[in-house]
């Protein structure tokens, strides 16, 4: 065993060891749909400068958006409920009192001067106006309980651009709160702060205001050494006074999210049950567990002992990418785990490829030893293992970066399944393979080690050698075809969008008989109500949401839940807006149109600039059919399938990654011979790792469709056409593509790779792991 086997061995071991302790002895955050979590309805409220009408509660909507993403609660869901009013569901919710003391707050922020002491204020003089330019400002106690006579607004909290906590130590004032202001709101922070110094020292009048939702929390005094009509700075004001560490940090946030447009009062919290239900996420599990038994018992029957240690790969990738979940505290949710039935086709695809690359070095050269063939497999197959991740760990960072609510979560589990995939195949699988191939009886019988004799798909292929891309326009012409055939669903039959883009009603029933969620999920969908959402609602209390339901549709629901559980009486009835806003849509299609931009500029830098093109040409094409697809099926597009549209997104560009990855290979080595041999070849070379790797994905999603349940029949739909859609595409839409464009072209054919002046040397060829060990 070399010494880079005993690096990896080690490696993987150590990671392994770590991960399984990490299981085990912590847990998950699970989002609303697998876990349930906290519900809560907000009722917008007038106030002196504003009305709550849809506008305002709109805009308030989106700042209470920033104030949730700033607590840390991962993949919350905010809709508008009527014209006025919020309901807020957030899942694994440490302390629900204090985000809702966080969110219910009005964060009315105001800065004002002092214009002496104050007195008590008669009853007919209590209600003053605050608004901002108002003549008169209220009568208020300070921080140690005396009267303030303070003038108008001449700030508020919306001028402020950010506010951190911190405690300073050295000079002994405890948790402060600093401010930076916005450039106009900066200049009246100095003018107010210059007029109060024109002022004695010992002057109430040299003092400054900060109002928090009517009460004083800062009335601090201008320094001496600040001048006359000068002020202070913008970027220099700290809010000071009795605070403890939660008391500045929950300010700070408050200040940071941004002041309400209108008031909110919280009219109801409760506590609410998964969206999925016990038994859906039951079934879930036992399809996830079924499904990767196939996928293993796949890749084994393929590649026999060898599928078996990638098997166990699998497995560990598994382990490593939950404890790498539970680690960095990412909220699982059935959108972000949508990431992982990609990545784990990207640890599949991984292995697949060097096995592939292995046997035909077993095929070249009849004569070398097992160990040299794998090592050349794994270093013939790194350049597209590494430029399909690159791409997928781009698009996953900007989704990220960009996006937001279930766009974010995606990214996120997609990026960290991507590197613990790499980690699995690159490290564990060849330390548990290198070990193997060294092995005499492994490497003396060629029916055991899985790569020493060519696949079946390989011989058939080999011997009929079918001419592909005689006429590349026939297959784009096909592919225009299925493109047309959707769009002409998306034009007929409309795109059925789910209540997170339209809206919808919300009702809520109680029964005289307990009825069990996953029943009442049946009923509706026995009723023709089958993308309706059901919750717990608290007491025994059935919580239904759905799209446009019309007053028949809504008592056919209650005639439904009536059938299970006897009477059900309604005891709410709201229309809701969209979860999925404005804002959040409009960022996912920003973030998705710049995840697009940046592959095709990396795959041009890295390919060339034709091939680039072309595989966004085919996930545009991949896009247009699975959408088409659900348009004809009449299937809710919703937020779980955009999730699985990312995911066709992400597995297509890793499709045509590794077939263009041959075809530069094959056509560096062959400048001279036509490039449609050259791309036939390549295909065909690349077919069994396409049939391989998308048979071991769509093991797993056939479980899910089967097994599933309903909650995830559509998820497990939307993945299976797609996948099927971006195999087809990536060769017989990508390739054709690509050699058109190359028709029209006048860049030459890649450089082969070589040393120069020499022949390449075994120590060039070493593994970067091997340190200075022979392979």
């Amino acid at each position: 065993m070399t010494r880079a086997t005993t690096v990896r061995a080690v490696l993987a071991a150590a990671v392994l060891l770590v991960s399984v302790y990490i299981t085990l002895t912590m847990s998950p955050r699970l989002g609303l749909d697998l876990q349930g979590g906290t519900r809560m309805v907000l009722q917008a409220k007038d106030s002196d400068t504003a009305k709550a009408d849809r506008d305002s509660t709109d805009r308030t909507l989106e700042v209470l958006r920033q104030r949730v993403d700033s607590l840390g609660v991962a993949e919350p869901t905010l809709t508008r409920s009527g014209e006025d009013r919020i309901i807020v569901e957030l899942p694994d919710v440490q302390d629900p009192r204090q985000a809702a003391e966080v969110l219910g707050k009005t964060a009315q922020l105001s800065f004002h001067s002092v214009q002496g002491p104050g007195t008590e204020p008669a009853a007919d003089d209590k209600e003053q106006d605050e608004g901002e330019g108002s003549e008169a400002g209220p009568t208020l106690p300070d921080e140690q309980g005396d009267l303030l006579a303070l003038g108008p607004v001449r700030l508020s909290g919306a001028g402020v651009k950010d506010a951190t906590a911190s405690f300073d130590a050295q000079q002994g004032t405890g948790w402060s709160v600093s401010l930076d202001f916005h450039k106009d709101a900066g200049k009246k922070w100095t003018g107010l702060t210059g007029e109060a110094a024109c002022n004695p020292v010992q002057d109430e009048r040299r003092r400054v205001a900060i109002v928090l939702d009517g009460k004083v929390i800062s009335s601090p005094q201008v320094s001496p050494s600040v001048g006359c009509n000068v002020g202070l700075p913008s970027g220099s004001t700290q809010i000071t006074g009795s605070f403890g560490a939660d008391e500045a940090r929950d300010l700070a946030l408050l200040i940071k999210g941004g002041s309400l447009p209108v008031p909110v009062e919280i009219v109801e919290q409760r506590i609410v049950g998964p969206t999925l239900g016990a038994a859906a996420i039951d079934a879930s599990a036992r399809a996830a567990l079924i499904g990767a038994a196939a996928t293993a018992l796949f890749i084994t029957v393929m590649y026999r002992l060898f599928g078996a240690l990638a098997a166990l790969a699998l497995a560990a990738y598994g382990v490593i990418s939950y404890a790498a979940l539970v680690v960095l505290g990412v909220t699982l949710t059935l959108p972000g785990l949508a990431g992982f039935v990609l990545a784990i086709g990207m640890a599949v695809d991984a292995n697949v490829l060097v096995f592939e690359r292995a046997r035909e070095e077993c095929a070249d050269r009849p004569n070398r030893t097992l160990l040299s063939a794998l090592t050349a497999g794994f270093r013939g197959a790194w350049s597209a293992v590494a430029d399909s991740n690159v791409t997928t760990l781009i698009a996953a960072g900007l989704l990220f970066f960009l996006g937001s609510g279930p766009v974010k979560g995606f990214g996120v589990t997609l990026a960290i399944g991507v590197i613990a995939s790499m980690f699995s195949a690159l490290v564990i699988a060849r330390a548990l393979t290198e070990i193997a191939a060294g092995s005499r009886f492994v490497s003396g019988h060629r029916g055991v080690n899985g790569i020493a004799r060519p696949g079946a798909v390989r011989t058939r292929l080999n011997a009929r050698n079918p001419q592909l891309f005689r006429s590349p326009r026939r297959w784009l012409a096909f592919s225009a075809v299925l493109v047309a055939v959707a769009v002409a669903g998306i034009v007929v039959r409309g795109v059925n969008l789910g209540v997170e883009f339209t809206g919808g009603r919300l009702v809520e029933y109680s029964t005289s008989r307990p009825v069990d969620v996953e029943k009442a999920r049946d009923a509706l969908s026995a009723a023709g109500f089958g993308d309706a959402e059901v919750t717990t609602a608290g007491d025994g209390d059935l919580s239904v949401r759905t799209g446009k339901l019309d007053d028949d549709g809504e008592r056919a629901v209650r005639a439904a839940l009536a059938e299970e559980g006897g009477e059900a009486t309604k005891i709410r009835d709201e229309l809701i807006g969209p979860s999925l806003g404005d804002e959040l849509r409009r960022n996912a299609l920003i973030a998705l149109g710049v995840a697009v931009f940046v592959q095709l500029a990396y795959l041009a830098a890295r390919f060339r600039w034709t091939f680039a093109v072309a595989s966004v040409g085919a996930l545009v094409h991949d896009v247009i059919i699975l959408v088409g697809a659900f348009a004809w099926l009449g299937r809710t597009v919703d937020g779980i399938f955009l999730a699985a549209l990312l995911t066709v997104i992400g597995y297509s560009v890793n499709d045509s990654v590794v077939v263009f990855d041959r075809v530069r290979e094959l056509w560096a080595k062959s400048r001279r011979t036509p490039l449609p041999d050259i791309a036939n070849r390549a295909v065909l070379q690349t077919v069994p790792r396409t049939v391989n790797t998308g048979m071991g994905a769509l093991f797993i999603l056939a479980a899910l469709a089967v097994l599933g349940g309903d909650s995830l029949a559509d998820f497990a739909l939307a993945l299976l056409i797609g996948i099927c859609v971006g195999t087809y595409s990536s060769v017989m839409t990508a390739v054709p593509g690509a050699l058109l464009l190359e028709t029209s072209s006048k860049a030459p054919p890649p450089a082969r790779k070589r040393a120069p002046g020499r022949k390449v040397s075994r120590q060039e060829r070493r593994d970067p792991l091997d340190n200075g060990a022979r392979v």
